[in-house]
């Protein structure tokens, strides 16, 4: 099954009311960025998330990925 969210607030209700296997994450999402939405989310789980976004700075990737994120992959 898949989900899909439009903003990060939403994400953050629905991964609450149907814990999914894996997140795939944008940095760039309205109402609450991924980043905001890994923190969050860390806070009460250890769930595998990848962020899959346009952002080609390293330091996102590093922040990213010290922020507890499994995997970071640039769009093309």
């Amino acid at each position: 099954r898949v989900e899909t969210y439009t903003d990060g607030a939403s994400a953050l209700e629905g991964l609450a009311a149907r814990p999914p296997n894996l997140a795939i994450l944008d940095i760039k999402m309205p109402r609450m960025d991924g980043m905001e939405l890994l923190r969050r989310m860390r806070q009460k789980s250890d769930l595998p998330v990848i962020f899959l976004t346009s952002k080609d700075d390293e330091i996102d990737e590093l922040f990213g990925l010290k922020m507890g994120a499994d995997d970071f992959i640039r769009k093309p």
